[in-house]
């Protein structure tokens, strides 16, 4: 990891009902760690009676093959002479196939958000080739955006 600060924002990403949804992966480049540093997640519901929609960040085995959005990280320093190297997904169609190890669930109101950055020293580290996810789980159709901010 060379310090190059990049976020990549989903734009809206439509949830339906009672249906798991794989809305943003990031995989590191071979042999190159990323940390995650941090999530923003943003709903639009507009009901107080909705339920909260289940977000589950989990290490990914093997990637959906097809129908998804490929986003371009875009660096907080414009002036990084570096290109990103991480690929990174989102709004799938095909889900992946095999989910890993679930390492956080967050329930969040459909008409707040989520912003979480961790910890220094406890961040989310991906193994260079490896692939993190956030699937989210909605009783109610729903509409989404997450924007990343991951270091490499």
């Amino acid at each position: 990891m060379a310090g190059l600060i990049l976020h990549a924002p989903t734009g809206e990403i439509s949830l339906t009902a009672s249906t798991a949804k794989t809305c943003l992966t990031i995989k590191a480049p071979a042999n190159h760690r990323v940390k995650l540093l941090g999530l923003e997640v943003f709903f639009k519901g507009t009901s107080a009676t909705d339920t909260p929609v289940k977000i589950e960040m989990s290490r990914i085995t093997t990637d959906g093959s097809g129908g998804v959005t490929t986003l371009t990280p875009a660096p907080n320093d414009e002036n990084a002479g570096e290109t990103p190297l991480s690929t990174v997904k989102s709004a799938y169609t095909t889900e992946p196939t095999t989910y890993g190890v679930n390492l956080k669930t967050w329930e969040v109101h459909p008409q707040t958000g989520l912003i979480v950055y961790f910890p220094l020293g406890q961040e989310v580290i991906i193994k260079g080739g490896n692939i993190l996810g956030l699937r989210l789980t909605s009783s109610q159709a729903e509409t989404v955006s997450i924007d990343p901010v991951f270091e490499e």
